[in-house]
């Protein structure tokens, strides 16, 4: 997949504000800090389109990019900073389930865990949210660049046992930094829009 245009076309706290349901949409989730907007960018091939910071909670905003004028990546606010506040952390998650829940054109959620630990409940939480809408199946292990090649497939082992994960579901090992995995991911996305396109 080559991307030729991005835009930001939606910035949403509710779904008054969501772009109109005519193009297909691949959502991304993770907890506060997980890597979410550098993943991004790293699929958009752009250095700074998604905003990153060393702050956890900076993204509060459902954020919608448009690509090559076909699809949309939609960036989701990231959930368990706990330094927020819990009426803050409850808002966001309402603002999440109801995306997830209303949304028809949505095709798959890309959930986001950190490779170098196991996952936490709200992961759990998360990706129990995602069989319930059936949008699971796609997870995406962040930061493999700071962990050794001999604990890679221990962590993985972990990462699945810990999501209860199907055999058949995937599970990508991805580094912003070096583009590892980014080759992996970005076929399963053109594979997940051919599917939907044929549909």
């Amino acid at each position: 997949m080559i991307i030729k245009t991005v835009e930001l076309t939606a910035v949403a706290v509710s779904s008054q504000q969501y772009p109109d349901k005519t193009l297909p949409e691949i959502a991304f989730a993770g907890r506060s800090n997980v890597g979410k907007s550098s993943l991004i960018n790293l699929i958009l091939n752009r250095k700074r389109f998604a905003r990153t910071s060393s702050s956890p909670g900076k993204t509060q905003t459902i954020n919608f990019y448009e690509v090559n004028n076909a699809f949309r990546i939609v960036d989701l606010p990231g959930y368990g900073y706990a330094k927020v506040s819990k009426t803050e952390k409850e808002k966001w998650g309402s603002m999440i389930e109801n995306y997830l829940k209303t949304r028809e054109n949505l095709i798959k959620v890309g959930q986001l865990v950190d490779s170098r630990h196991p996952p936490t409940n709200m992961d759990m939480q998360m990706y129990d949210w995602l069989k319930f809408y059936h949008l699971d199946g796609f997870v995406i292990a962040t930061k493999s660049d700071k962990i050794s090649n001999n604990s890679r497939q221990k962590n993985l082992s972990i990462i699945r046992k810990g999501l209860n994960m199907n055999k058949e579901d995937t599970l990508i090992l991805v580094s912003a930094l070096n583009k590892q995995g980014k080759e992996e991911l970005m076929s399963l996305m053109e594979e997940l829009l051919a599917i939907k396109n044929e549909e």
